[in-house]
C-alpha cells in the first residue's frame, strides 16, 4: 500500500501482489475451478483476503470470475479442504483463521 500526500490533502493507493485473474494465462493445463481458487488461495497469501473476511456469494464469484456457478461452488469446496476458508451454513464463505484450522485438542 502506497500513501501520497500533497497539498495538505493524502490518498490511499492500494496495489495488490496479485495480478487479475486471467482465464487465458498461459501455463499447464488444469480444471478452470482449479485455476479459481488457486487465485483465490494467492489473494489470502498475498493478505489481500485476511483472515475472518467474508467472501463474496457464490453468484458474485462467479460474476467477478467470469465462470459457471457450480465452478465456483467447486473453487469453494477445494479452498475448504486446503483449509483456506471455512463455510458456515447460511451465513457465508471466510477466510479461516489459525484456530479454524487447528484440529481440537482436549485440554
Amino acid at each position: 500500500m502506497h500513501i501520497y500526500a500533497a497539498q495538505g490533502r493524502s490518498r490511499v493507493i492500494s496495489m495488490s501482489a496479485v495480478p487479475p485473474y486471467d482465464p487465458d494465462a498461459p501455463g499447464p493445463a488444469m480444471y478452470v475451478y482449479v485455476r479459481v481458487a488457486d487465485h483465490i488461495a494467492a489473494r489470502i497469501a498475498a493478505g489481500e483476503l485476511v483472515p475472518g473476511t467474508r467472501l463474496p456469494g457464490e453468484r458474485d464469484l462467479a460474476a467477478e470470475y467470469g465462470v459457471a456457478l457450480g465452478t465456483t461452488r467447486r473453487a469453494i469446496e477445494d479452498l475448504r479442504d486446503r483449509g483456506l476458508v471455512v463455510t458456515l451454513p447460511a451465513k457465508g464463505t471466510y477466510v479461516a483463521r489459525p484456530e479454524d484450522t487447528l484440529p481440537n485438542s482436549s485440554q
